[in-house]
């Protein structure tokens, strides 16, 4: 395995071979090379790549894992010093450490359920079901408590996601870009969310693995990753329209193309006539039932399909609002005119971390639009959904768990940089991950 310092600095010339599939969000011909014997008898085949091929593993599995894992379990083992240590300091058990914030709600739902009733106030209606369904299953099945099991739920899907994401990385660039994209993943402060009893931790990996699906045009296992993902978390709503977009590109390539490759009038309305951009349609007409089958499922328990919106709106004070940036900015100016009382149990340095996130959001977006050739449609349809939802969000700014939501964004930032500048986003963003923690692990100062 290469050094650190190679892996962040080198590029590997890795280039994919020639039956590799390149853009999938592209329907492209895959030249076929005739075989040696044959060299010079018959002119290169041509055919259209299918949709079911899967990605090579040329070197094993074993090769393919073992960068993602190092890094991941590296980055696992910082922050478990990290929680150490805030225990002991502060006296808190490392089980109220992990279930900090949202983690209390979550152990709450999977031990009591849903109120019978609606109420429009903080209670466990303001969190959707799928993940403390999980953390409740598995703690049957084992002798963990659910908080444990939302750790360890969330553990193991962070280091999917990671694999995922380093997946989509190479296929949309290269494999240099694959391993810096892992690391900046991995070491990114939002990362803390795999370290505690937190919902990203399920609905990352399944973003990400619809997002790979459609990729390799399996439409419906793309549609039933998404239908689980609107059943894990409010932002998730972010895969319809991203799942909508892949449809709409599969089927205007397919409609737009004949034998002749000529370009033909409504290729949207004929690709609904090929059979293959027909199948494309899954994705989206799965992708909401999740949060469907809540709302039907609240509306037989509560009286009302909007019992989950009403408590985050009125208990969490959750609303959209195209002001909601300006307010954050001006909370964020605020608690800077009083940082001599930086030390006072009621300061909020959300608003802080919410301020910087916008920026590098911005900038993020900016540098994924100049890779949308490249990216594929769907990605920069959940990335510019996930981003109009914080943007928007009065109660959740641009927090470090916003824009580890965004990941394609984070992708570009670690495409784009290398050598020097990639170790210095490195750093900073380590350093800025171990302090962030500590002051989330303990005190109401700075959520994930």
């Amino acid at each position: 395995m290469d050094s650190l310092p190679e892996a962040l600095g080198t590029r590997y010339g890795i280039r994919p071979s020639p039956g590799a599939p390149q853009h999938s969000h592209q329907l492209h011909a895959t030249v076929v090379e005739p075989s040696d014997a044959a060299a010079g008898a018959h002119a290169p085949a041509v055919e259209f790549a299918s949709r079911r091929m899967l990605p090579r593993v040329p070197q094993g599995l074993w090769q393919q894992i073992r960068w993602p894992l190092t890094v991941y379990l590296a980055t696992r083992a910082v922050l478990l010093v990290v929680v150490i240590v805030d225990s002991l300091w502060h006296g808190w058990s490392l089980t109220s450490e992990v279930t900090n914030w949202d983690g209390v709600w979550y152990d709450a739902l999977a031990h009591y359920g849903y109120p019978h009733f609606a109420v429009e106030t903080q209670t466990t209606l303001g969190f959707l079901p799928l993940y403390p369904m999980a953390m409740l299953g598995l703690s049957h099945i084992s002798p963990l408590s659910n908080a444990d099991s939302g750790l360890l739920i969330s553990l193991v899907g962070g280091f999917i996601a990671t694999l995922l994401v380093g997946q989509l990385a190479r296929r949309w660039w290269d494999e240099a870009a694959s391993r810096r994209v892992i690391v900046f993943f991995c070491v990114f402060p939002g990362s803390i969310v795999f370290s505690m009893a937190y919902s990203e931790g399920l609905l990352l990996p399944l973003a990400a693995g619809c997002l790979l699906a459609m990729e390799y045009r399996r439409w419906f296992l793309a549609g039933v990753l998404a239908a689980c993902c609107t059943a894990i978390s409010p932002v998730a709503v972010a895969i319809i329209p991203a799942c909508a977009a892949a449809a709409a590109r599969e089927l205007y390539l397919r409609g737009r193309s004949d034998v002749d490759g000529r370009a033909v009038i409504g290729p949207v309305l004929r690709g609904l006539r090929d059979r293959e951009g027909r199948r494309s349609l899954w994705a989206p007409l799965l992708a909401p039932l999740g949060l469907i089958a809540f709302g039907i499922y609240l509306w037989a328990w509560t009286g009302t399909p909007f019992a989950s919106y009403n408590a985050q709106r009125v208990g969490w004070n959750e609303k959209s609002s195209p002001w909601a940036v300006i307010n954050t900015f001006r909370r964020a100016i605020s608690e800077l005119a009083n940082w001599h009382n930086w030390h006072h149990p009621g300061i909020n340095l959300n608003y802080d971390s919410g301020s910087l996130g916008t920026i590098f959001l911005l900038c993020a977006l900016w540098l994924l639009w100049r890779q949308r050739h490249r990216v594929s449609a769907a990605a920069i349809g959940w990335t510019l959904w996930v981003a109009l939802l914080t943007l928007t969000s009065w109660a959740t700014p641009d927090n470090p768990r916003m824009l580890l939501c965004a990941f394609p964004a984070l992708m570009v930032v670690a495409q784009r940089l290398r050598g020097r500048a990639f170790r210095w986003l490195i750093g900073c963003s380590t350093v800025l991950l171990i302090v962030m923690s500590a002051l989330t692990y303990y005190g109401t100062s700075l959520r994930p």
